[in-house]
């Protein structure tokens, strides 16, 4: 289950011949009582106790503050505020434009192997000396479990920094065949512009990536970190430029979502967006760039991944412990806030007494809590106050609902924190917009089949919801598996067999999905470069030539 032994650790390593790098992924710290890592992280979290950090705009390399202060709360103690921070305006992101364009071809001209070195630099800070205090400061900001906390904020975004080098690299081998008369090559430049990174607050390693990857591909890029996760975006960001990335390569910029929108859209210099969120958000800017599209030097790149209605079927032949134990963890850690998270459970009506008495006899034990006082706790409060009035409208919904039976859970207090209870919800319609829509939240529906209806049930899955993200099936026989794979081909992106539909690991599973779920450039594998770069094939020919006529025409 963990990657691979401490002794494995995953730094990048030359190979002697050419400028390939070997790279393994980051073993995951267990934490367990009386570790060292333990001790260092319960350190860090004293450290942040009650502390407000002062977070500022990072322009043209210098720290800038506006009137427009914001806070920053922590999800299970709001009096908490964790950090204070300032919105860039429209004049302050056109100056970070600039300043971005003022190093851009110089940047671009770094060789990749210099580049490389610098998220190389970063990833080893991330994962030695600075790992306790990312970690901390995901914890208290976006409300992470120890171990959600690990394998986003230290193994995920060290994985992608060490990886995508490495992948840069090796595209950088990647060259066309030469002849004997001439010589070919491939020079893998930067877009011609700047990038827009635009970053949510479930995922620490998720803004260090949107940032990272462009930069690392030889572009300046605009970062806008969500509201709710500004602690641990500027600990990256500082960690990059201790790792020697220049200062104007990449622009820090909180600000106001439509305003940075409006803004960066409609510049003439735009290349490009890589964006994580909502739907609604995404198609707004990629219709603000449709609009715009007479003004660009370029068409822009616009890679998006947004959110899934995940769905975990089980067949008659499934291992129930799998099925129960792979559920609650997919649709209950970390509050159900990913966009992986299982959302909906389809079960044959012969194995769900089985399943039924024991999701609910483990969905007891679940403890909700302080995940920086009591290391027992599996999973937090939900992210903010926007988040938790959501999520109890879909809990009303559940206990108004004729369809629907509450089975476990469905209380919530937003007193202390935005506290939210696992919820288990049964459904007689497998339409019904609970078994639909996005919630984003710890609310888990189950809708019984006839186990004869099966083949029905995988097409139901397929059309249900218009999401394509991730999924999981749960069987033992092949001819199963196979007929299921075949089936459900377009309504996942990342697809598990016998296997919850969260924890897709960089290099293994490279993440994304289609449909409205986004553009499934999956980052985390060595394509999802390509997408930040701008080929030039150069042909140099060798041989003069002395004839402008054929000879065929002679």
């Amino acid at each position: 289950m963990w990657r691979g032994l401490r002794a494995l650790r995953g730094r990048g390593r030359r190979c002697q011949h050419h400028s390939a790098i070997q790279v393994t992924n980051e073993p995951i710290l267990e934490f367990k009582p009386g570790s060292p890592e333990r001790a260092v992280l319960q350190k860090a979290l004293a450290d942040l106790k009650g502390k407000t950090e002062e977070i500022p705009c990072v322009i043209g390399g210098e720290e800038v503050w506006t009137p427009t202060v914001r806070y920053q709360l922590s999800p299970f103690n709001h009096t908490h505020k964790v950090a204070k921070f300032c919105y860039a305006g429209k004049e302050l992101i056109n100056k970070a434009i600039n300043a971005a364009l003022a190093v851009r071809k110089e940047w671009d001209l770094k060789p990749v192997q210099d580049r490389a070195q610098i998220f190389l630099k970063a990833a080893d800070i991330l994962s030695g000396p600075r790992r306790a205090e990312v970690l901390a400061k995901t914890m208290i900001g976006q409300g992470k479990t120890v171990i959600q906390a690990e394998i986003d904020a230290a193994a995920e975004l060290i994985d992608f920094f060490r990886f995508n080098a490495k992948y840069a690299l090796e595209l950088e081998q990647s060259q066309p065949l030469s002849v004997d008369v001439s010589t070919n090559s491939m020079v893998y430049r930067g877009l011609e512009g700047f990038v827009a990174a635009v970053s949510p607050f479930n995922f620490t390693a998720i803004g260090g990536n949107l940032a990272g990857a462009p930069a690392l591909m030889g572009n300046v890029v605009l970062w806008k970190p969500s509201d709710t996760a500004l602690l641990s975006s500027y600990a990256v960001y500082k960690i990059l430029l201790e790792a020697g990335l220049p200062p104007n390569v990449v622009q820090f910029v909180p600000a106001d979502g439509p305003e940075f929108g409006d803004t960066v859209t409609s510049s003439e210099h735009f290349c490009g967006l890589n964006f994580t969120g909502s739907v609604p958000t995404f198609k707004r800017l990629w219709k603000q760039v449709s609009q715009n599209l007479d003004r660009y030097r370029n068409f822009p790149r616009l890679a998006g991944e947004c959110g899934g209605k995940n769905f975990h079927v089980v067949h008659s032949s499934a291992d129930v412990g799998s099925v129960v134990n792979g559920t609650l963890r997919s649709a209950f850690e970390y509050g159900g806030q990913k966009c992986s998270a299982c959302s909906r459970l389809y079960a044959p009506d012969s194995l769900w007494p089985q399943i039924k008495e024991k999701l609910l006899e483990e969905h007891g034990k679940i403890k909700v809590g302080d995940p920086a006082q009591d290391f027992g706790t599996f999973f937090s409060a939900v992210i903010d106050d926007k988040s938790f009035a959501r999520i109890k409208k879909w809990l009303e919904h559940a206990k108004n609902s004729s369809n629907l039976t509450i089975l476990a859970g469905g209380g919530c207090d937003d007193s202390v924190g935005y506290f939210v209870e696992p919820c288990i919800v049964e459904s007689k319609d497998p339409q019904d917009p609970i078994m639909k829509e996005e919630i984003f939240g710890p609310i888990l529906t189950v809708f019984v089949y006839p186990e004869q209806r099966y083949r029905e049930v995988l097409e139901l899955i397929d059309t249900t919801t218009p999401y394509g993200l991730t999924g999981a099936l749960f069987a033992q026989e092949k001819r199963i598996i196979e007929e299921s794979r075949s089936l459900l081909r377009n309504a996942a992106g990342n697809f598990y067999i016998n296997d919850k539909s969260t924890g897709a690991v960089v290099a293994q599973q490279p993440f994304g999905g289609s449909r409205i779920s986004g553009t499934n450039d999956k980052p985390g594998g060595p394509h999802y470069i390509l997408r930040w770069t701008s080929p030039q094939a150069v042909k140099e020919t060798h041989v003069p030539l002395r004839e402008w006529r054929y000879s065929y025409m002679q």
